[in-house]
């Protein structure tokens, strides 16, 4: 016999390896005491954690709604999942198989890693994960539409000059989602800063459009001959928007102190020559929550944590 008991606060799952940076920002930007969190894998479920407060960058996906099931059989917990909704992804830690055999008795979806480009669904997606062999804790509500909250790419490992190309493959998804904006395309211009070796150019003429790379150092030979892509030597921070113009879509992964690259942001914006932006936010050792929430406030822009960022998080703008 299963029994289903609700859970109060709410339950996340840390990006690998970032339990930690999870954690820091559970306590010094939201104020929770981690120490009340009950950990499971990577999974930190903090009972009592408010209702009104915000969500941390640092969970590929949040339990909204988190319950626990109880439960005798495989068959039987994987009823008592289909009977809340269709779609049900599971983080796993421990009893593997296990899990493995809940998942196959619960319909059809696509754990797979992903073509670029792609549309990420809209259609809602739970997520469990057994904490003992015959107990789970779940919810049918979560922030992210993807299995675990985890975009995972099919990796072309001979052409593209740097693995960056997957965190710009990432963000223009999410873009595309969050805000309904088209990928860059055929006509469009593109201004890349600091753009060496080239994978997010790579990314970019791949998708047609044109790109003004800026680096001090050229870019991977292949591009430095592709017609789509205008390369020039330079500090691209100290370039001003009169000296090169207006561009559909500004990207920068560039290493810099976020104050530089905040001011830098604000400058094109203010110009009115840029549409779309796409920026890495590098963090200088402890983060800077305070100066992270400055580019939350940029209207029409939306900061994540990436499946492919490391300790840095992605700014995301679109021209509404």
């Amino acid at each position: 016999m299963s029994t289903i008991k609700t859970l109060s606060g709410k339950a996340f799952l840390a990006f690998p390896e970032m339990q930690g940076l999870l954690r820091d920002e559970l306590s010094r930007r939201l104020g929770y005491d981690v120490s009340r969190a009950q950990v499971f894998g990577d999974v930190l479920y903090c009972p009592d954690f408010p209702d009104s407060a915000e969500l941390p960058y640092f969970a590929s996906t949040a339990f909204l709604s988190p319950f626990r099931l109880e439960f005798s059989s495989i068959g039987e917990a994987a009823a008592e999942l289909k009977k809340i909704q269709r779609n049900w992804a599971p983080y796993q830690y421990q009893f593997f198989r296990r899990a493995s055999l809940i998942q196959e008795k619960l319909p059809y979806i696509n754990l797979k890693d992903r073509k670029f480009p792609l549309e990420i669904p809209h259609s809602a997606i739970g997520i469990y994960t057994l904490t003992s062999e015959n107990a789970l804790i779940a919810s049918a509500a979560t922030t992210s539409p993807l299995p675990a909250g985890r975009l995972a790419f099919v990796e072309d490992h001979e052409n593209p000059p740097s693995r960056a190309y997957l965190k710009i493959q990432e963000s223009l998804s999410l873009a595309h989602f969050y805000f309904g904006v088209d990928f860059p395309h055929a006509g469009q211009k593109c201004f890349e800063a600091g753009a060496c070796p080239g994978g997010w150019t790579w990314v970019l003429a791949n998708l047609g459009a044109e790109v003004f790379a800026v680096d001090r150092a050229e870019l991977a030979p292949s591009l430095m001959k592709n017609p789509l892509v205008t390369f020039q030597a330079h500090d691209a921070f100290t370039l001003k928007p009169d000296d090169v113009g207006s561009f559909d879509w500004i990207f920068s992964d560039v290493i810099c102190y976020p104050e530089r690259l905040l001011e830098w942001i604000k400058m094109w914006l203010s110009s009115g020559k840029a549409k779309n932006m796409i920026c890495t936010i590098k963090m200088q050792g402890e983060i800077d929550w305070d100066l992270v929430s400055q580019f939350a406030a940029i209207p029409s822009s939306r900061v994540v944590h990436l499946n492919y960022n490391k300790h840095e998080l992605t700014w995301i703008h679109v021209e509404p």
